[in-house]
């Protein structure tokens, strides 16, 4: 299997949903550090290799790179078949996984990453309460599936998607101050998955790029 590289950001909640899931399935990669705030995803080099100018994108090959996070777990799925799997077996298990992942990735974390905020912000909205409402509005749907779904983690008592989708994006609504304990399901599960070491290893505090004054 050709090894793999990943462009990151350490705040990124995408990015940090193929650290967790590589981790978890024992996958080395190279990390390469994409700095926003530099504006680097703008370069040309980079926008050859993701046209959105997003992170993350893995680098499979010289010549193949997946420039969306859920189209690089499927592909960590379906390609590392040996390793630790994030899907169940059952076809009604794995819709429930992916429509709980798709509510993060889709409902919840677009409407809440920094391109959308500065826009928000720009047409006069105030940014942490544009944020934490499109949150809540999105873990609120989170936890009224999740509820009849959980069992240690997301769906069961196996940690699949879902969960590798979820914390990432509530360290985000965490830092924007949204009351996870308001979701009781979400936070029962977030207590366990918190000190997995996969994780705790992958956290944005944890990374080589954050800044040492916000580790």
């Amino acid at each position: 299997m050709a090894s793999l590289t990943l462009y990151g950001y350490y705040r990124s909640s995408c990015s940090a949903r193929l650290r967790i899931a590589l981790d978890l399935k024992a996958i080395e990669y190279k990390p390469v550090y994409i700095n926003l705030n530099k504006g680097e995803h703008h370069k040309d080099e980079y926008g050859a290799r993701n046209p959105s100018r997003s992170v993350p994108t893995l680098m499979v090959n010289d010549s193949w790179c997946i420039p969306q996070s859920m189209a690089a777990l499927e592909y960590l799925e379906e390609a590392y078949t040996q390793a630790t799997t994030l899907l169940p077996a059952d076809a009604k298990a794995r819709a429930d996984v992916r429509a709980l992942a798709e509510i993060i990735a889709i409902d919840t974390q677009p409407p809440t990453n920094s391109t959308t905020m500065k826009q928000a912000e720009s047409s006069g909205a105030d940014q942490l309460e544009w944020t934490r409402f499109f949150a809540r509005r999105g873990l609120k749907a989170f936890e009224t599936m999740v509820s009849k779904t959980a069992g240690r983690y997301c769906c069961g008592d196996k940690i699949t998607l879902a969960d590798v989708c979820l914390v990432p994006a509530l360290w985000n609504a965490e830092r924007f101050g949204v009351a996870i304990e308001t979701y009781p399901t979400i936070s029962r599960v977030y207590g366990v998955l918190r000190e997995h070491p996969s994780f705790t290893k992958s956290h944005w505090q944890n990374q080589p790029d954050c800044p040492e004054e916000l580790r």
